[in-house]
């Protein structure tokens, strides 16, 4: 079968669904789920389940239910924490790549009715919104290690299986916001039916907006090959052509990657044109854990997560953070803390009401001319790679002392900076927790000026997960050069963002 098939019937199948103006359809602007999805916009992400007591990040459906058993188990406390900390919504994994899932499912015993602790978690995070105010969705993996029918030749009893759980889902616990699909990359596209079962979410919950994560790709890949998800977001600048291996669906999704500032909404299907906002999904833990480990873990820097908030709102998509609860059943207060912190920084408006926020507008600096001291290589690592508004390209150097540099509108003033360095990594055992570490040890910033050039910021420590610079006095600048003066391997940059003062 032809791995592109399920995109041919996806315009037939869309225009026998229509339910409220809901579903997808041809459109170069929002539709009324996209508009509600843009202005809830903020959202805690919760992993919990198997994973969380085996230490793991994808088990194989191989432990026993009864591993599973938090002893303090308090889902108000997640759902308080995320109205406290200004969300508008949870987004919780009700059923991972393991199989095990968070409520008590009529098909399958490997669920909390058969575990250490029976609580319907499902329930008591839904019950929890709508107690607090906060919208709720669910996530869930199509790939399932543990049953048994998902293994069979005849994969139509699988499906059975996921439809009958999908019914559970959405009929059993009121209004869902939105549903993260996960997992499909474990089979070939048209193995899932995706047109089949957006019908089956619309039709029990019309409001819901539905995504497949890693479903992009471009249209050059072979998708007989495996290869899913292979266009990431800085492919989707409307410079390349971008498929969907799943389809319909009323969002795109990638984790954790973030969108580029050119970041494109209109795809085409089938020869039309779909408007498809971007929903970013990253971990609050600077290791980028989804599930919670034994020892806490640190978070991102709130420079950082500032950041990525910016970006996302101003480019009207959405972003969820992971804050996973550990083996007592409880977010860590750390963690909390930050959120906190975060909340306080952005100014967010309070939950209940409309999502309010200081915020940034495009940075003057994309797409502008550049030019550094050296380049590992210039069409792949060239300067123009830490202006052209994503953060998954990137300039690199061929000395450990470089320098970048941007021309600027000299007429215009501009008061914040901000940095993406390239890090070095070190993976752990699990294949996804890592450290970083900067490379990039000493630096300036310099402005030139009538022909000189003027220090306007220097620093003597690491940058940080992203380096943001305030300047109490708005500046002008001709040219803005980044001077790296020490680092410990050449250095390289994924994004250097200028912000005209307002």
């Amino acid at each position: 079968m032809n791995a592109i098939r399920i995109l041919v019937s996806a315009a037939v199948m869309l225009s026998a669904i229509a339910m409220n103006g809901e579903s997808i359809a041809p459109s170069h602007k929002e539709n009324t789920c996209q508009k509600k999805m843009r202005e809830r916009g903020y959202g805690m992400f919760i992993h919990f389940g198997m994973n969380t007591f085996n230490g793991m990040e994808w088990s194989e459906g191989k432990d026993p239910a009864s591993l599973y058993n938090p002893t303090e188990l308090d889902c108000e406390q997640w759902v308080r924490t995320a109205r406290d900390a200004g969300f508008r919504y949870v987004l919780l994994v009700t059923k991972h790549h393991d199989g095990f899932c968070l409520w008590d499912s009529a098909v399958t015993d490997y669920d909390v009715a058969s575990s250490g602790n029976k609580t319907d978690v499902v329930k008591a995070v839904s019950d929890a919104c709508r107690k607090y105010g906060l919208e709720f969705g669910v996530y869930y993996s199509l790939w399932d290690r543990h049953e048994p029918s998902y293994k069979a030749d005849d994969f139509s009893g699988y499906r059975k299986y996921m439809d009958d759980q999908l019914t559970e889902l959405l009929t059993n616990y009121g209004d869902v916001c939105e549903i993260w699909f996960d997992g499909g990359w474990d089979r070939k596209p048209e193995d899932w039916d995706i047109p089949h079962i957006y019908e089956l979410v619309k039709s029990l919950q019309p409001d819901c907006a539905m995504g497949v994560n890693n479903s992009a790709y471009l249209a050059e890949d072979d998708l007989s090959k495996n290869i899913y998800g292979s266009a990431g977001p800085d492919e989707m600048t409307g410079k390349h052509n971008v498929k969907f291996a799943y389809f319909p669906m009323d969002f795109r999704l990638k984790d954790p990657f973030i969108a580029n500032w050119n970041d494109n909404k209109i795809y085409n299907v089938d020869g039309e044109d779909y408007y498809l906002p971007f929903e970013h999904t990253i971990c609050l833990s600077k290791k980028w854990n989804w599930f919670q480990k034994e020892k806490p873990m640190e978070t991102r820097d709130i420079d950082e997560l500032e950041e990525l908030f910016y970006r996302t709102m101003a480019n009207n998509n959405t972003l969820v953070i992971n804050v996973p609860p550990d083996q007592r059943g409880l977010m860590r207060r750390n963690e909390i803390n930050a959120l906190m912190e975060l909340r306080d920084r952005i100014g967010i408006s309070p939950a209940g009401k409309k999502l309010k926020h200081n915020t940034l507008k495009r940075p003057v600096s994309v797409g502008r001319a550049c030019r550094a001291s050296s380049e590992w290589d210039a069409a792949d690592y060239g300067a123009d790679k830490a202006f052209d508004g994503g953060v998954h390209h990137r300039w690199a150097s061929r000395d450990t002392t470089a320098w970048l540099e941007v021309d600027l509108d000299p007429a215009k003033e501009f008061n914040r900076i901000s940095i993406f360095e390239y890090m070095d990594e070190v993976m752990a055992p699990d294949g996804f927790s890592r450290k970083r570490a900067n490379r990039i040890t000493e630096y300036s910033i310099e402005a030139l000026n009538n022909g000189k050039w003027e220090t306007i910021y220097l620093s003597t420590d690491p940058m940080g997960d992203c380096k943001v610079i305030n300047f109490a006095t708005p500046q002008r600048a001709e040219k803005l050069r980044l001077d790296i003066r020490r680092a410990t391997a050449p250095p390289s940059i994924y994004e250097l963002s200028v912000y005209a003062a307002e």
